[in-house]
């Protein structure tokens, strides 16, 4: 950022009185320009134990797979963007459920917000989308799925559904020097596939 949203002055990047970290700041009329994570909200649209996933058309990842998710609009609560996504993504309408996984994924700054969901319509591909497809539990392309939270989200999911029960899980993703991908770490601090 190099000037203020406000008044249209220089910002210099510098640590605010009673802050700890660095922040664009406006010297002129003393607006502070705050860095937060991105929430991503999404859901598991599910019907007949097959799992609804998209095949990604745009980049990162493109043609790979992924839930139905995206960044929250401003104006819209977690659940109302959870069904946004999945509207825009596969063109098809879901009764959103309970919340499933909160996912931190700090070396990306964003937290994505997972919702049990029913798929109650069709489905098509929509324009960030190559295709829509149910899985069933074996059919479902892990090496092809788009990102780490997706995957521990499906994982988390099946061995949810497996046990015949649904929690609530909180998740810290977190790279690891010299992997490929992040590891998952749960709340209760126990390294995961």
């Amino acid at each position: 950022m190099n000037f203020c949203g406000n008044c249209a002055a220089p910002v210099i990047r510098r640590v605010p009185p009673a802050d700890d970290r660095l922040r664009d700041v406006c010297d002129s009329c003393g607006t502070i320009f705050y860095e937060n994570p991105k929430i991503v909200a999404g859901c598991i649209p599910v019907r007949d134990e097959k799992i609804l996933l998209c095949r990604r058309s745009i980049e990162p990842r493109a043609g790979f797979w992924t839930l139905p998710a995206g960044f929250m609009e401003n104006g819209e609560t977690t659940r109302e963007a959870a069904a946004r996504e999945t509207l825009e993504e596969a063109c098809a309408r879901v009764e959103i459920g309970a919340l499933f996984a909160y996912l931190d994924i700090s070396h990306v700054s964003q937290v994505y917000v997972i919702f049990l969901a029913e798929l109650v319509s069709d489905f098509a591909a929509g324009a960030e989308s190559l295709e829509a497809r149910l899985f069933q539990e074996n059919e479902i392309p892990w090496p092809e799925i788009a990102f780490p939270s997706i995957e521990v989200a499906l994982q988390l999911y099946l061995e949810d559904r497996r046990r015949g029960a649904f929690g609530t899980h909180t998740v810290d993703i977190k790279r690891r020097v010299g992997e490929k991908r992040p590891a998952r770490v749960d709340s209760e601090g126990a390294a995961g596939r």
